[in-house]
């Protein structure tokens, strides 16, 4: 490679790794204790054990069950969904709020969601929404609480990575043909030390970080693709009731529940949006199904059941482009594989911190602005 040409590629590392290095750090830092969110939400907040049950106790009718959530908030409460926790089968969880859409940013006034036993109506708690330790570190994560923009912003740091290792690559090339690999320059001093180190993890890590950065990208569109979909297909969905008279009565959440089930057996039932929502437009209930297995239980598919006579109306495929976006998060987050696979993506996780780390310290101590330093007059306050 020509000097002039290696020269160009170590100014494209040495800024797009600058530009994008702090916030990289952040994501790391914050990704970290998600890559475990499941047992860590656990311990921090346990979900109440559901007791043993008697056989022949009348099983609740759902419906009730709203009707008693909308009893204990305001008047003006309505429901917008109820969901299933995968981890509790016999749990339902039946959201309040005072609005039945979200707003912009996406936090619903008043929300609560009011956890019953499905088995004999038993109400288990009754909370707002967590906002704690990893709702702070998921902000911070997805959107640094900047909402889309900050989601774009940080996708736009995610393409400087993949250029920074891109470029890394290639002035790695030409600097190992005079060491062999894994060399550790220990004697040279703390900073040639460091650059090995540097240069040693950035190479070990090079396919994960990339895996991991491009499909950290790829999740920045989830939510530009999510609202093409709503617009697009599911608004196809529910454009022949575009003219319909307004919704006067809805039949029992049962009756829709039961029409649920029976579309689609063989997947698992994650929630059911009420009339009103985005997704269900204002004649019909919205149920979401999953498919059972690590991987397809990221991809959804919505039915339609029509809220006046509870039959289904239409139920749809994600397109394919949405199908991409949802199977690059577990991906990113290494949470398809159980234990194991979380345990070697926090590993690398840790062993990129002290990539960039290193990064950082390399910068800092750069033999030019050391000398600019020290000289009489200069660092000095």
């Amino acid at each position: 490679m020509k000097p002039r040409t290696l020269r160009v590629w170590i100014w494209l590392h040495k800024w797009s790794s600058l530009v994008s290095m702090l916030f990289l750090l952040m994501l790391c830092l914050t990704g970290l204790p998600l890559i475990s969110h499941e047992e860590i939400e656990h311990w921090l907040d346990p979900h109440p054990e559901l007791e043993a049950v008697a056989p022949g106790t009348p099983r609740p009718a759902l419906e009730d069950l709203v009707q008693e959530a909308l009893s204990a908030q305001s008047a003006n409460h309505v429901v917008p969904f109820v969901f299933f926790p995968g981890d509790e089968p016999e749990a339902v969880v039946i959201a309040t709020a005072a609005t039945i859409k979200p707003p912009a940013t996406g936090d619903w006034e008043g929300l609560h969601f009011h956890q019953f036993d499905q088995r004999n109506g038993k109400l288990l708690g009754q909370e707002p929404p967590a906002r704690g330790f990893m709702y702070f570190m998921l902000r911070l994560h997805v959107d640094m609480f900047l909402h889309l923009p900050g989601t774009l912003f940080l996708g736009a740091m995610g393409l400087l990575l993949i250029v920074a290792v891109v470029s890394g690559v290639v002035v790695y090339t030409p600097f190992m043909r005079k060491l062999d690999f894994a060399t550790i320059r220990a004697a040279r001093g703390p900073r040639v030390l460091w650059l090995d180190l540097h240069n040693l993890l950035g190479i070990v890590t090079l396919a994960w970080v990339s895996v991991v950065g491009l499909t950290g990208v790829i999740s920045t569109l989830a939510q530009p693709a999510a609202s093409l979909w709503q617009g697009t297909e599911l608004a196809e969905m529910i454009a022949p009731y575009k003219d319909a008279p307004p919704l006067t009565q809805r039949v029992p959440l049962d009756v829709a529940l039961a029409t649920a089930r029976e579309t689609a057996p063989d997947m698992r039932l994650v929630a059911m949006h009420f009339p009103g929502r985005d997704s269900s437009g204002d004649h019909h209930y919205s149920a979401i199904f999953v498919g059972n297995t690590p991987l397809t239980s990221r991809l959804i598919k919505p039915a339609l059941i029509d809220a006046q006579t509870g039959a289904l109306t239409d139920i749809r495929e994600m397109p394919w482009y949405v199908k991409v976006l949802y199977l690059s998060k577990p991906l990113h987050f290494g949470d398809y594989g159980g234990l194991p696979l979380k345990i070697i993506w926090a590993l690398l996780t840790l062993i990129t911190i002290v990539v960039l780390g290193s990064g950082i310290y390399l910068w800092l101590r750069k033999p030019g602005r050391a000398r600019a330093a020290s000289a009489p007059g200069r660092g000095q306050a």
